[in-house]
């Protein structure tokens, strides 16, 4: 197969002319189907536009030019491909072609997303590290005071993190406008809720440079040429892997804990423990002090009894 500095994973190649997703390229190069150059072709193998690629014995069409749409995303449509799901942004477009969304908006939100059936592209904008603004306008159920824009402006404590700082204005009685360069799940929401608001309304306005304008709900344009070689200029330097995004977390969210118990199995300067009499027990000093014994037939399950609280991590 061709090596050339354009190749790419096969799975994305078959992807991109817009027969299918990648993980159902995957299934089909898994079950034989897929032959690059007269040959079977495995996982992993990296092709170009020089080399000849057949999908169940047909020859793989061109890729299709790309395309880049700018929507209206109105409340109740769900930012999923998935045609079984109903109101999903990819039928409520319509489009000719196969599309996917960059990043989502939740069901009760309503504002600007982008499409596209670029993954490049996508991986680009979408990473946490290559920090891209995305601009909303919020209401809350109650009147927004100097302290809640000062907090949310400071970064708020949410998914074992605290959120980057982030530029909050209050443009209402109960509105803010509020630019993010993250994209936690929910973010605005659980912010708000940290801080005992609860969001009524939520409309995004911007990504990046482009802006939603005049379009109704349910409407979508084309980007333009200027807007999109704007776009290609500031993610120039992005990185599209996972890379930008681990290095944008704090450096104690990317180091593993050592397991304390791990730790207390290790033997000390490099002694080997001796091996315990048949019939006797380490002994536990808590239990000798509060008179407790092991019962014959007694469950260690049974004997132990969890904490009186305890805080569950949901996300």
């Amino acid at each position: 197969m061709t090596d050339t500095p354009l190749d790419t994973r096969l799975n994305k190649f078959i992807s991109e002319t817009g027969i299918c997703s990648r993980r159902e390229a995957d299934r089909l190069i898994e079950q034989g189907l897929v032959k690059v150059n007269g040959e079977v072709a495995g996982m992993g193998v990296r092709v170009s536009d020089a080399d000849e690629i057949t999908v169940r014995g047909k020859p793989l069409r061109a890729k299709p030019k790309a395309v880049y749409l700018v929507y209206n995303k109105p409340i109740g449509i769900t930012c999923t491909t998935d045609s079984a799901v109903p109101e999903n942004i990819v039928d409520a477009v319509n489009y000719h072609a196969r599309i996917f969304p960059i990043g989502r908006l939740d069901k009760p939100s309503c504002g600007l997303i982008l499409l596209t059936n670029d993954g490049d592209i996508v991986n680009k904008i979408l990473r946490a590290g290559n920090a891209h603004e995305k601009e909303y306008i919020v209401s809350m159920d109650k009147p927004i005071t100097d302290d809640f824009v000062a907090k949310m402006s400071a970064g708020v404590p949410i998914l074992d993190t605290v959120t980057k700082p982030c530029k909050v204005r209050k443009i209402g009685p109960r509105t803010i406008n509020i630019i993010l360069t993250q994209g936690l799940n929910r973010q605005i929401r659980r912010m708000a809720e940290y801080l005992d608001y609860r969001v009524t309304s939520l409309k995004r306005v911007r990504i990046m440079n482009i802006h939603l304008g005049n379009l109704k709900p349910g409407e979508w344009r084309y980007v333009t040429e200027e807007e999109l070689a704007l776009i290609n200029n500031m993610i120039a330097g992005s990185s599209k892997t996972e890379e930008a995004s681990v290095l944008a977390q704090p450096k104690a969210a990317r180091q593993r804990p050592r397991a304390a118990s791990a730790q207390a199995r290790r033997p000390v300067n490099n002694e080997r423990r001796k091996p315990q009499p048949q019939g006797q027990s380490r002994g536990n000093p808590r239990k000798e002090r509060d008179g407790q014994n092991n019962k014959p037939g007694s469950s260690r399950i049974q004997r132990w009894k969890g904490p009186a609280s305890g805080r569950s991590k949901k996300d």
